[in-house]
């Protein structure tokens, strides 16, 4: 099933986003890493996140606020429809050595339309019970 991209004229605010899942792996980490050049030691030495108070390794923040921004690009069809986009984070996503990861869950709400076609997105992120980011919000521009 195709599913319809959004338009300013037909969005409405509080439409909900189709919410996503995404799991990240040490597998994962060490493939951003390796994109990224971020080789910090707490995102693949377990013994080190520990020692600096960690729960374990985490994932990469950067690599955590690139998974939450796909449920938008995702609805909107076009990366480059994003012209804002900014979170703060409020918890690492530890990432367990084992077959399962750690499970991103990302919902998001249209919160307002705003002038020259744009509208802002609420993004809510969460690892199990845990808040990971807050104040996510995008600004996109729709047809």
């Amino acid at each position: 099933m195709t599913s319809q991209r959004p338009s300013y004229d037909t969005v409405e605010v509080g439409e909900a986003l189709p919410a996503q899942r995404f799991v990240l792996t040490r597998a994962t980490l060490v493939r951003y890493a390796g994109a990224s050049g971020d080789f910090n030691v707490i995102h693949w030495n377990e013994r080190v996140a520990r020692a600096v108070g960690l729960p374990d390794v985490i994932a990469h923040g950067m690599l955590t606020m690139a998974e939450a921004v796909r449920v938008v690009t995702d609805w909107t069809g076009d990366p480059a429809a994003v012209v804002e986009y900014g979170t703060r984070f409020t918890r690492p996503v530890p990432v367990p050595d084992d077959d399962v990861g750690a499970v991103l869950e990302v919902a998001g709400t249209v919160a307002e339309k705003l002038d020259g076609r744009r509208v802002r997105v609420e993004l809510t992120a969460r690892c199990g019970d845990e808040k990971v980011l807050g104040r996510a919000r995008a600004v996109v521009v729709l047809p």
